[in-house]
């Protein structure tokens, strides 16, 4: 079977019942664009399929003889964008097709489409959108990470051709740009080769609406990004050999020398990303993962020759990274082995001569675990310090890592604050709702506190009460990061 006798199948199932395809789509498998994809070159595993089978075996009213032929459908894309279905498709089976929600919008979905009812899966701390949105913008973690990533620029040691950076987790892009800037002040002439890892859509689109100034000052920048994993993204080569049949790779040459036009075709990219970047909750884990492999180079046309040594290639490229940013790259209640095989393992082999990687996370100790005690005096959501997670990354690593230094430095300089802005006049004598509903948001996200808990208390007006005292107690609020770093040595 190939992905017009599927989509044939599907029309003649909808004709005959009088449903709408993308209603079809949404009852089968939770997918109204499910028939769009498949004509715009979208793939589908085997599971997929077999609940779009089982739900016109279970509504019959189609009278479909195919309906239980058991076969497969598939379609491989390789091309920048999206291509129309060729009449005869491959027979292999790749990972794709499940719809695009994103964690935080609604549950992970279990076995047979069943909610899944463990409140650690059913929270994502870097995607909950509203709570996280309102913490970037009333609080100053990404500007003072920033700084301390800024401070990492001197004690690197970069190599022709470029400067080489990966942020694993570029976020709303605030930390990228100011490190950005700080760059071109170190490194005002040198080419800079960027990648940045990030699944959410959102924050893709977010963090390209700060590149366009960035272009225009610095005009010798390679920018990539993409959604691989940990394990891949340095690289931007993907193991999995389903996935990257289907990997998109596109490549953006800026027009023009104003960031005004720079932004023009950075906002032309819509329908792609739209069409491209696109996630899924994971079944085994609850986490978002990819549906389809993408990595976006950009870069301007009229400096490709100076920059043709460091565009990178599909099939992979080098590493060899200067300045790793792993600004809160997992989540605090993960277990240990997560944090350091899946996450900080990959990015200290990533490393080149003299490369840094510095990661950050929050620590706790602070007014906003103070507001948290008074709800949940037993929570504690910071289970592992940067002294437990060195130790875990040393064993992981062995033999590996006999040329790396590995530096938690003392407290006080490890260990810093960040505030939540506020007025003076705002935590005074009263506190206005407004300030106490940013205050409490920042406390909960900081905590990653499950939406299951939240419910208890915020009918009850008690979380006000505990964020209102400790505001006064304290006349303010703010919170704790740590650091470490991981250093290769140079030759």
């Amino acid at each position: 079977m190939n992905a017009q006798q599927l989509l044939q199948e599907i029309s003649d199932y909808c004709r005959t019942t009088g449903l709408a395809e993308s209603t079809f789509g949404r009852r089968a498998v939770n997918d109204g664009k499910l028939a769009n994809r498949l004509r715009n070159g979208g793939r589908i595993t085997t599971d997929t399929l077999d609940r779009i089978r089982s739900f016109m075996v279970t509504h019959p009213n189609a009278g479909n003889d195919a309906a239980g032929n058991g076969a497969h459908a598939a379609v491989v894309t390789r091309t920048a964008r999206p291509a129309p279905a060729a009449p005869s498709m491959a027979p292999a089976i790749a990972s794709m097709a499940m719809p695009a929600t994103m964690p935080g919008t609604m549950p992970s979905l279990g076995p047979g489409g069943r909610a899944n009812d463990d409140p650690q899966r059913n929270f994502r701390f870097f995607d909950n959108r509203q709570k996280y949105l309102l913490f970037v913008n009333t609080c100053s973690e990404k500007w003072v990470v920033a700084h301390r990533v800024a401070l990492e620029l001197g004690n690197i040691h970069p190599r022709p051709p470029a400067v080489r950076l990966f942020d694993a987790g570029v976020g709303d892009g605030t930390v990228l740009s100011r490190v950005m800037r700080a760059m071109h002040d170190r490194f005002p002439t040198v080419p800079f080769y960027i990648v940045g890892k990030e699944i959410s859509l959102e924050d893709i689109r977010l963090t390209l609406q700060k590149m366009a100034d960035r272009f225009f000052e610095h005009p010798g920048t390679v920018l990539v990004l993409t959604n691989l994993a940990y394990a891949d993204a340095p690289w931007l080569a993907v193991k999995s050999l389903s996935a990257a049949s289907s990997l998109v790779w596109h490549e953006m040459p800026l027009a023009g020398n104003s960031a005004h036009r720079f932004e023009q075709q950075i906002v032309d990219l819509e329908p792609f990303l739209a069409e491209n970047w696109k996630a899924r909750v994971s079944e085994k884990t609850g986490n978002p993962v990819y549906e389809r492999p993408v990595v976006l180079v950009i870069y301007r046309e009229d400096h490709k020759f100076l920059l043709d040594p460091i565009l990178p290639r599909p099939g992979g490229t080098t590493a060899n990274y200067d300045l790793v940013i792993a600004s809160q790259p997992y989540r605090a209640r993960s277990s240990l082995e997560f944090k350091s095989r899946r996450v900080i393992v990959p990015l200290a082999r990533a490393l080149g001569q003299g490369g840094r990687l510095i990661a950050i996370h929050s620590h706790g100790h602070d007014p906003g675990m103070e507001i948290i005690r008074r709800i949940w005096p037993d929570d504690n959501p910071f289970l592992h310090d940067r002294h437990q997670i060195m130790k875990a990354v040393k064993q992981e690593l062995g033999p590996a890592g006999r040329d790396l230094n590995f530096n938690v430095y003392a407290d006080n300089r490890a260990i810093f604050r960040y505030d939540m802005h506020t007025l003076p006049s705002e935590v005074g004598a009263s506190i206005g709702t407004s300030t106490l509903f940013a205050a409490w948001n920042a406390a909960i996200y900081v905590a990653q506190v499950e939406d299951d808990r939240l419910a208890d208390v915020v009918g009850d007006g008690r979380y006000l009460d505990a964020t209102r005292e400790v505001l006064h107690a304290r006349g303010g609020l703010w919170f704790h990061d740590e650091s470490y770093v991981i250093s290769r040595r140079r030759d």
